[in-house]
């Protein structure tokens, strides 16, 4: 009578974040996760470019949800606005956003969004980079203006929600990662985790 192998140990997921955005697509991967706040100082260093600073701020918000899960498989994102080499972060209140959009508008800006997944009692540790290239039209201040009063977007980097309204700021889009604007390419999330052990299908 043979035996059979053991089987792999399902570790639990937990995404680091509490971004509603973020939660809400990894629900698209259909795989049960738990949601843990990463608290992590997000103050960018000095001289530090967008492209760095989110992956910096995505592994520092993995590492720290995993410290308090140390056999979980971790997720951690961050995502910059990058205009020019300047990071722009989320707003926080209108008359930021304001300023942001006005900066914003007939140009191209890169969101630098990171993504990490981390396991210390594995020691799997991988960082990915999904950067997308958004055309913003030009915008007049009315436009603006009644954008943000219809979507009030002050908790996402750069003020600009493309799965809403949003969409009616931008000439173009160019990412090989559909859903990074929103918050977590999702394409770069399955190839970590599957590089970690998580079984997805």
């Amino acid at each position: 009578m043979h035996s059979s192998p053991p089987s792999p140990i399902r570790r639990a997921l937990v995404l680091g974040s509490t971004s509603r955005y973020r939660r809400e697509l990894l629900q698209r991967l259909q795989i049960p996760f738990e949601v843990a706040s990463p608290e992590v100082d997000e103050t960018p260093l000095p001289g530090e470019s967008p492209r760095d600073l989110a992956l910096r701020l995505s592994l520092a918000k993995a590492q720290a949800v995993a410290a308090r899960f140390p056999q979980a498989v971790v997720i951690g994102s961050d995502q910059v606005a990058d205009l020019h080499g300047t990071p722009l972060g989320k707003p926080g209140n209108h008359e930021r956003a304001v300023a942001q959009l006005r900066q914003m508008r007939g140009q191209t800006v890169v969101f630098q969004t990171a993504l990490s997944v981390v396991c210390l009692e594995t020691g799997f540790a991988q960082t990915a980079l999904a950067p997308v290239r958004v055309q913003f039209r030009q915008l007049s201040d009315a436009e603006i203006e009644a954008y943000l009063r219809a979507e009030q977007p002050y908790d996402c980097a750069g003020s600009a929600k493309s799965e809403g309204l949003g969409i009616s700021l931008l000439d173009a889009i160019d990412s090989d990662d559909p859903t990074a604007l929103v918050g977590l390419p999702l394409i770069r999330t399955c190839q970590l985790l599957r590089a970690a052990g998580v079984a997805l299908l």
